[in-house]
Formats: structure tokens, C-alpha cells, sequence
């Protein structure tokens, strides 16, 4: 099963432009609040119609604009599981999961309807309005509804985003399930880079209105391509970059000179570094420290949950720049010693500096 999505949409001062294509697996669409996932999700089941572009799913034409193709949403075979479930308030479980289906596919639909129900552990709950479910049973039962449909491309739209984080955990683990359990595509619209590690083998970062390519979860998180998609793997640490040769780059607002461990592109324009790869240089060599290492500020210590956040400013910073402050990251026995207001030396590896494009 697969999906190619060719798409524009224009908003007035915001412009959808997304293109991406997908197969047999799960694929999170990565991006920050208004960014664009979920009018994605919403133009692929038909309930936003682009003004140009292609929809096609295991190789059947949703929208063409060419072609003058745009089946309805009832016609896509398309199972979207929207952030608040949707469920109808005045319909029962039994009733909402029946709903999706034809009158006529309804009368020997009864068998089916037992499977669903006990499939996503509904037993007993037939009869209850979605009032009286819980957010996990009120999930299920959503999820049991779209299934009904059997759907050719399952879509979730922020699905965990409403709830606290002990039930987010619980009904993360049962997402997790319906994938595994849900033979084709899927889709996963989440702003919450932890989520899609966990939940995704593949992820598409989006940033007002444009996608990147397709990448796996690994590659995106060793080697981020841009400066958007380091911020969406929850980087911290950024400077503007000069070239000064094929290994060594100026960090303009760190006012340093670094090497790095793959060779420059000529596009590059940041370097970015994650905040545990920041370490003290403990070595002795004179005050001078070695390769890669300068000293720093010590700005303020955060006491946090499992480690210690420590916010620094290289000593030769320009105070104007955007990305001047760098954060390290400590576990808390490393990090006893340091005080706000501080001097301390740094040291960054050089494979561990990401260089990134625009």
C-alpha cells in the first residue's frame, strides 16, 4: 500500500505546498502549531479540497485537478482520527460505530460490529454515550468507528495532545497496538518530537506550509538537514557560520572557531550542537584549552528532573547575537560544582557539530 501526495492550497498569507510519497509503514508529519499537518490530513480525506495537485492512494486518483477528480469524503475510504475524537454526542458507542457504514451494509454488519467491539475492548459499552467513556474508551471507540470503514490509509491528527501525561502514556502504548495491528499506510500528525520517535518508523518535518523529504526517525535525529528540522528534533544550541576551509567553520555568534568531522557544503549556513554534546574540558593544557574548546559564562544553573541544565555565553560572544547562549546539559554528580557566574572551558567533538542548511 502507498501514498503520493502533490499538493498546494492557498490560505490568503499562508500557502500549503506539500510533497511527499509514503508506503507500507508508519510516517509521522513533524511540525510546529500552524505549520500545516493537520490541513494536510484534512485535504487528503477530502474535507479541504486543494486548489491544484494529486491525491493517490494504493494507486486509486482521490483528487487530480487536472482530471477534475475529487471524490467525496465518503467515497476515499479514508480513516482520520481527529485530536478530540469526534465522536457523535448523541449517538451511542454501538451507534457511532455504525454510522460510517451504508444502510445497506449496516443489516449484515452485526458480526462485524461484535468483532470491533471486542477487538478494541468496548464490551459492555455499547449502549454508553461518549459523555459517559473515559478519554481512553472515547479513543477506542473512535478508533473502532474508523476501522468499521475498513479504511485503504489510516490518519491520526494529534491524538495524544488533549490529555495528561499518565493517560497520554497509557493510550500512547494502545496507538502503538492499532498500528502494529493496521496492515498499510498511516499517517501521524504531531508537534511532539518524542511522540513521533516512539510512535513512527519514518518522519516528514514541516515548516510553514512546506515539507521536507521523507527520512527515517534515525537519520533525522543524527543528521538533521536544515535548520527547521534540527529545531523539530529538539536541538538547542545554534550559531550563524562562515567557512574558513573544507573541516573549519567561524561560529559567528559563539565567536569561535571550530573543525567539524565531515567535510563543508557550500550551503551551509549553521551549525548546530545538542545540548549533551556540550562537555567541560577538564584537560590541562596551559589555559588554552584544545581543539574545539572556549570558555564560557555560566549564565544560570537549572536544577532539572534527571540532570542539570546549565545556560552559558561564550566569553568573546557579540552580546547582539540571535543564538549567543548555548545550553549544556549534565548529569547532576558532574554538575555539583558549578555555580552561576562561573568560568568554565567547553569542548564540542567534531563529529558531533551538525552543519545545516536553510
Amino acid at each position: 500500500m502507498s501514498i503520493q501526495v502533490k499538493i498546494k492550497k492557498s490560505f490568503g498569507t499562508f500557502a500549503l505546498d506539500v510533497c511527499f510519497e509514503a508506503g507500507d509503514e508508519t510516517v509521522g508529519l513533524l511540525g510546529a502549531s500552524g505549520c500545516g499537518k493537520s490541513m494536510t490530513l484534512k485535504c487528503i480525506a477530502g474535507i479541504v479540497r486543494p486548489d491544484e495537485g494529486k491525491i493517490v492512494v494504493n494507486g486509486r486518483t482521490l483528487f487530480d485537478s487536472e482530471r477534475h477528480i475529487d471524490l467525496s469524503p465518503q467515497k476515499r475510504r479514508v480513516g482520520l482520527l481527529f485530536q478530540n475524537y469526534a465522536l457523535f454526542p448523541n449517538m451511542t458507542v454501538e451507534q457511532n460505530i455504525l454510522s460510517v457504514l451504508s444502510r445497506k451494509e449496516r443489516k449484515g454488519a452485526r458480526k462485524r460490529l461484535a468483532s470491533l467491539v471486542e477487538r478494541f475492548y468496548l464490551t459492555g459499552l455499547e449502549r454508553r454515550y461518549p459523555a459517559q467513556l473515559s478519554g481512553g474508551q472515547q479513543q477506542r471507540a473512535a478508533v473502532a468507528r474508523i476501522m468499521a470503514a475498513d479504511p485503504s490509509i489510516l490518519m491520526l491528527d494529534e491524538p495524544l495532545s488533549a490529555l495528561d501525561s499518565y493517560l497520554r502514556w497509557q493510550l500512547e502504548g494502545e496507538i502503538m497496538q492499532i498500528l502494529d495491528d493496521f496492515r498499510g499506510t498511516a499517517l501521524c500528525v504531531s508537534h511532539n518530537r518524542d511522540e513521533v520517535y516512539r510512535l513512527c518508523r519514518k518522519v516528514c518535518t514541516m515548516s510553514q506550509g512546506r515539507n521536507e523529504e521523507v527520512r527515517t526517525i534515525g537519520e533525522l535525529f543524527k543528521s538533521p538537514n536544515t535548520l527547521a528540522s534540527s529545531l523539530l528534533s529538539g536541538c538547542k544550541n545554534y550559531s550563524r557560520i562562515t567557512r574558513l576551509d573544507e573541516r573549519r567553520i567561524r561560529a559567528m555568534d559563539w565567536n569561535v572557531d571550530l573543525r567539524c568531522g565531515a567535510d563543508i557544503a557550500e550551503d551551509a549556513c549553521y551549525v548546530g550542537v545538542r545540548s549533551h554534546c556540550v562537555e567541560p574540558d577538564t584537560t590541562e593544557t596551559g589555559g588554552d584549552g584544545g581543539e574545539n574548546s572556549f570558555p564560557c559564562r555560566v549564565l544560570r544553573v537549572i536544577d532539572d528532573v534527571f540532570s542539570t541544565i546549565i545556560n552559558l555565553c561564550p566569553l568573546n560572544a557579540p552580546s547582539s547575537r540571535d543564538f549567543s547562549r548555548i545550553r549544556m546539559e549534565l548529569p547532576k554528580r558532574e554538575a555539583e560544582a558549578i555555580r552561576a557566574g562561573d568560568v568554565v572551558r567547553v569542548k564540542i567533538k567534531p563529529h558531533d557539530l551538525m552543519l545545516l542548511k536553510k
